[in-house]
């Protein structure tokens, strides 16, 4: 994420985002399946790692968490978690070669501009180990807006993420669909994907 107005809204509303979502995000069964398909004491990346409640179930879990996001507060947040290690990134710092078993960008991605997905995607799965589990979860929809607050978002079809995700070298498993109320109190339906590099 790169939008400074998305940003800073994160920023500003890092506590009442996660009084919205810490609960869930610890219960989320598609967490539960995305640890049990990492090995025992695997490396994980959060990509965009919000106030850290993921991340924190990882490392209870027994996973090497690497939590990352690029608004200061919620990296300030997630850093509290025992055993999470947090620092202040954006999708483009995210470099190198097979360094995670897995890789969770649960509803981060969806703030990028459409132009930079596929290059996002491409540095995730190199950055994946072969065999490795990759979760995404977007927004459903065309196009791109900003929401009721000003935060900036990138919708897609689930036939348009399929194309992404294979065209970057992903296998797409295991496809949830749902809907849930956003930081806006607007409320979205939502696809989110396992896959594998």
């Amino acid at each position: 994420m790169s939008d400074p107005k998305t940003i800073a809204i994160y920023d500003d509303r890092a506590a009442e985002y996660a009084g919205m979502t810490d609960q869930y995000n610890t219960t989320d069964p598609r967490l539960v399946a995305f640890i049990a398909a990492c090995p025992e004491g695997g490396r994980v990346l959060d990509l965009g790692c919000g106030p850290g409640a993921a991340a924190a179930r990882m490392a209870e879990a027994g996973l090497a968490v690497d939590a990352v996001d690029a608004s200061a507060a919620m990296v300030e947040m997630a850093a509290r978690h025992p055993g999470v290690t947090a620092r202040h990134a954006t999708f483009d710092d995210i470099a190198g070669e097979a360094l995670y078993d897995g890789i969770w960008a649960n509803f981060s991605l969806l703030h990028a501009p459409r132009t930079d997905f596929p290059r996002h995607l491409s540095g995730l799965h190199r950055a994946l180990k072969p065999g490795g589990v990759f979760l995404i979860g977007l927004k459903l929809g065309k196009g791109e807006a900003r929401d009721r607050i000003g935060r900036l978002y990138t919708y897609y079809t689930e036939d348009d993420l399929m194309d992404y995700l294979r065209a970057a070298g992903f296998t797409p498993t295991d496809i949830k669909h749902g809907q849930g109320e956003g930081l806006d109190g607007t409320v979205s339906p939502w696809i989110s994907v396992i896959a594998h590099g």
